[in-house]
């Protein structure tokens, strides 16, 4: 009877999950959900067009490659690759790039479980798993057609591989599989290199004493990953596209602070960012962490630090905020990798404590209360979201190109920061204002915009003067039409210039400071900031 019981409450528990799961892939179309605390993260403004803009423009134009313009492709490959594979069988669509992506965190979860399994008491992982599905900041970020799931997938898989050699029969072939991993994700985020450490943990503690081995394992990993690293940047070069490899680093290279201490400013910065992922959830990770720390030479503290997954963890998470913190310049997004080592070190821990004896296991029991509540109201949050889905981007980016379609004005290209997405979104061909490689003859903006003589200019709320300076060089703006989207107060309003070329087709100086402001010729109501 009672292992009856047990299975119908496990069934029930794999419905539950399998349920929220289900959510995110329903209204796929929808805004990234309005009135979050994530708001002003750009990726749902860019992210996607940007990143897999290769496959996007090659189905659609023909061609992947824009030049002058941002071609990420060469440095992150994988993702555009994936999503031109995809779009052979749905055509481009924004449903099928998000599609991918909730795929992707479907197997997310699939490889989390399988890489918690026999780590602990047996609903264990289904605690990770429950934690993972029912985040509401997962629910909003694994719904986009952004790098992370990707980089997730793969960085689990490769952990995966990496704890279960020393029960292979040829341990170095399953090494060699973890470097080939390691290459695809470097190009499908290159911030993965910060997650290195995990990896070489994983493999160094899953041998335990066998060390020998285990550098064997760790050095076969290396050099597979140098090799294959190698091949693609030589492909890379011989193309002639080593400019645009290096020129996402450049754009990527935030400015750094004067003064000495910048770096604890930042990490604290990084560090508390990891509240925008959950305000209970997280902080009990950062305890669990320290109670390891603390309890170190405890059965309880040595299990866990013992452990290839939960050291590995500890080291993912170090690693991503290292990244954000030598970078300077944090975004929600990031936390899209972060949270699923703390899942598995909130899971990991409260297994060890309540399977403990005396006050550590009462302790376990008393976060286990306060998981489940802060799970009750994350489940609430995300049901929220999928009940009530908007459309407002897609609707805007519609009816902007509609506008485009029913008044001509030369050539249908549009220039603006979202220019990837709105292609995405409806086909409407586009370069971006915000990001130009510099290559021969098309060194910056003006010279991209004097060589493509776009038709349109399409803005967030406001006008950059420097951007406005850049377009005065071939043009005069004329507002047409605003069209309503989102909820950040800063971008909630997309605006439409048509772009008049000056008259003979003469070009102003550039370094005109006087191009920066509203000239007699232009029609212009938003503020210029």
């Amino acid at each position: 009877m009672q292992t009856a019981l047990k299975r119908f409450g496990y069934a029930a528990w794999f419905l539950l999950i399998a349920l929220f799961v289900a959510l995110h892939a329903w209204h796929l179309q929808a805004d990234f959900p309005n009135h979050t605390p994530w708001f002003h993260d750009w990726a749902k403004y860019t992210d996607e067009g940007w990143y897999g803009n290769a496959a996007i423009r090659a189905h659609l134009f023909g061609d992947w490659y824009l030049p002058g313009d941002f071609n990420p492709a060469p440095a992150v490959p994988v993702w555009p690759f994936l999503e031109w594979l995809l779009f052979f069988a749905t055509g481009v669509t924004v449903e099928a790039a998000r599609g991918l992506a909730v795929a992707f965190y479907v197997l997310n979860l699939l490889l989390s479980g399988l890489l918690l399994r026999g780590r602990g008491p047996r609903w264990m992982p289904w605690l990770a798993l429950t934690i993972l599905a029912t985040s509401p900041f997962l629910y909003c970020f694994s719904r986009l057609a952004i790098l992370e799931p990707l980089l997730v997938t793969l960085t689990l898989a490769a952990l995966n591989l990496a704890v279960r050699l020393p029960r292979m029969r040829h341990p170095a072939i399953g090494a060699a599989g973890v470097g080939l991993l390691f290459t695809l994700m470097l190009f499908t985020k290159t911030t993965a290199v910060f997650l290195l450490p995990a990896l070489v943990w994983a493999k160094w503690a899953a041998f335990g004493p066998s060390r020998k081995v285990a550098l064997r394992c760790i050095a076969v990993s290396g050099i597979v990953s140098a090799l294959s690293f190698g091949a693609w940047m030589g492909c890379v070069a011989r193309s002639g596209l080593m400019v645009d490899y290096h020129y996402l680093f450049f754009i990527n290279s935030y400015p750094k602070p004067h003064n000495l201490w910048w770096p604890l400013v930042s990490f604290w910065w990084s560090l508390h960012g990891g509240l925008w992922v959950d305000h209970i959830l997280v902080p009990f990770t950062g305890l669990i962490a320290l109670a390891t720390l603390a309890g170190w030479r405890a059965p309880w503290g040595c299990a866990l630090r013992q452990d290839p997954v939960f050291g590995a963890s500890v080291l993912a998470i170090a690693g991503y905020i290292l990244f954000m913190t030598i970078q300077n310049h944090p975004q929600p997004r990031y936390f899209a990798v972060v949270f699923y080592f703390c899942a598995f070190l909130l899971a990991q821990g409260m297994g060890v404590f309540i399977s403990s004896g005396g006050a550590i296991r009462r302790a376990g029991w008393g976060a286990l209360a306060v998981a489940i509540g802060a799970i009750a109201t994350n489940a609430a949050w995300v049901t929220g979201y999928a009940m009530h889905p908007e459309y407002t981007f897609i609707h805007a980016a519609q009816q902007l190109t509609r506008y485009i379609d029913e008044h001509p004005n030369g050539k249908r290209r549009l220039v603006s920061i979202s220019g990837d997405e709105i292609t995405l979104m409806t086909h409407l061909p586009s370069l971006c204002d915000d990001f130009s490689t510099p290559i021969p003859g098309m060194p910056d903006l003006p010279a991209k915009l004097g060589y493509y003589r776009p038709g349109w200019y399409a803005a967030w709320n406001d006008l950059d003067p420097g951007t406005l300076a850049d377009l005065h060089t071939h043009f005069s703006l004329e507002q047409v039409a605003t069209f309503h989207a989102l909820d950040d107060p800063q971008r909630n309003a997309l605006v439409l210039f048509k772009l008049h070329p000056l008259p003979g087709g003469r070009m102003r100086d550039q370094g005109d400071m006087n191009l920066r402001v509203v000239l007699p010729e232009d029609r212009i109501e938003i503020p210029v900031d």
